[in-house]
């Protein structure tokens, strides 16, 4: 029986297993970039900004997906593989589509008719195998399968299709072009070529056929008042900065410096270089290009925040101060670069600096809570300080955000002990123990079950 529904059960669960197996990327230039490319589809799907969010997954396949509320997903390997912004938004607008049409909430819709028809297979089948005709029951099994599957992929497909119908009309109300929805179809149909077009059952796909959405998609985008509007330049400059950095992160060195040789003096190849360098273990030459960066663009936040990192990981915390001091400053303390910058200032091992740090670190949390790395941070800076309790209590929040329960429960009853009762922070570390602990108990039930 397990068996049976292993395979309709993956159709089901994917999504939501990508979005957890995977390893998001967070970096503070590229989540202001997806703010600002998706914020007027955002709007067009009648969402607000504030509750949409675009993750970022170090994936190398051409995906992105959505797996329940409002977070749409975008693998590496997608940014990678576009060549525009304006590509990236007709995906981005693909999956807002799914969003705003519920497609998520609505899967149960065609989960539970392919469900029915499995379990209808599964008794007449168990009833052939008892009445002694084991062939005949196996193949009622494995019809009953296929149809089922069938039955939720062709479910699927309509909504894929109807996503895109749905992106189409979010692309002309935002006043964006849809060539680079149509571009990167284009691109995937490329794909289906390059591994066997001609064996492709379009039957067995949760989505359409590459070429199927051109041709439904194609009128619509034309007759669009923006189908003829020019690029955003300054969207597609930042852009082509993102891409490049993303490439030095997860790419091997060697890719990266082929891609971008030493011949090739531009902000996104030193971009590019300066992390493949610090990343090969190589930090003069990554240190070069950060000042090759500088140069071009002194007050640029990105560049001072890449080249503190660098020259802080490469032990160096005092000399990283004052470029991520600046970078903090001109970002307005967004956050990630904040914490980046509280790290240097505790990596420091003076005194004089905790304070900010602390400062610093807890302007980080408030803004996004949702960043494990920054608890940690505060925890430390707590300890050194010998504020126990409060360091219990960061170790209570980091360890809920990374699914440490029992770290969790205890760390959140032991900065109890220490904190004044019924204060912001003690509601707090109540709050998580009693949360962690039902989790804890939810867990042993279902073990005893």
């Amino acid at each position: 029986m397990k068996k049976l529904f292993a395979a309709f059960a993956l159709l089901l669960l994917v999504n939501a297993q990508a979005a957890q197996a995977q390893s998001i990327l967070r970096d503070a230039e590229t989540e202001a970039l997806f703010a600002d490319m998706t914020r007027p589809i955002i709007l067009a799907a009648g969402l607000s900004p504030k509750d949409v969010r675009i993750v970022l997954i170090q994936d190398s396949s051409i995906n992105a997906f959505t797996a329940g509320g409002q977070t749409v997903y975008i693998n590496s390997g997608l940014i990678e593989a576009a060549d525009t912004a304006n590509q990236v938004q007709g995906v981005l607008a693909h999956e807002l589509g799914h969003v705003a049409d519920g497609h998520v909430v609505l899967a149960d819709a065609g989960a539970r008719p392919a469900l029915g028809i499995a379990l209808l297979s599964l008794v007449l089948g168990v009833a052939a195998i008892a009445a002694g005709a084991g062939e005949g029951g196996a193949g009622i099994l494995a019809a009953g399968q296929t149809a089922a599957q069938g039955k939720y992929l062709a479910f699927s497909r309509v909504q894929e299709a109807t996503a895109d119908a749905t992106a189409a009309r979010f692309l002309d109300t935002a006043g964006i072009s849809g060539k680079g929805f149509l571009e990167f179809f284009k691109k995937l149909q490329n794909e289906e070529y390059r591994y066997g077009y001609n064996n492709i059952d379009p039957y067995e796909q949760t989505h359409p056929l590459s070429g199927d959405r051109i041709a439904h998609l194609t009128d619509t985008l034309k007759a669009s008042a923006s189908w003829s509007k020019p690029l955003d330049p300054a969207l597609e400059e930042r852009f082509k900065r993102v891409k490049a950095k993303l490439e030095g992160y997860i790419e091997e060195p060697t890719r990266t410096l082929r891609d971008y040789p030493l011949t090739n003096n531009s902000v996104y190849a030193h971009y590019a270089r300066a992390y493949a360098y610090h990343k090969g273990g190589y930090p003069e030459k990554a240190d070069a290009e950060t000042m090759a960066l500088i140069k071009a663009q002194p007050h640029d936040p990105y560049f001072l925040e890449v080249r503190g990192q660098i020259l802080l990981e490469a032990g160096k915390p005092v000399e990283a101060l004052t470029p991520l001091r600046e970078a903090t400053q001109l970002t307005n303390y967004q956050p990630l670069i904040a914490t980046t910058f509280g790290h240097a200032l505790i990596a420091t091992e003076n005194k004089a600096n905790y304070d900010e740090a602390e400062k610093v670190l807890r302007q980080a949390v408030a803004r996004d809570d949702d960043n494990p790395f920054a608890w940690f941070q505060l925890g430390t800076v707590y300890e050194l300080k010998g504020d126990n309790a409060r360091a219990l209590l960061a170790t209570a929040e980091r360890a809920s955000l990374t699914g440490d329960n029992r770290t969790a429960a205890s760390s959140a009853r032991g900065a109890m002990q220490g904190l004044k009762p019924d204060t912001p922070d003690w509601i707090r570390a109540q709050d998580i123990a009693l949360a962690s602990q039902n989790e804890l108990d939810d867990q042993k039930g279902k073990r005893r079950r």
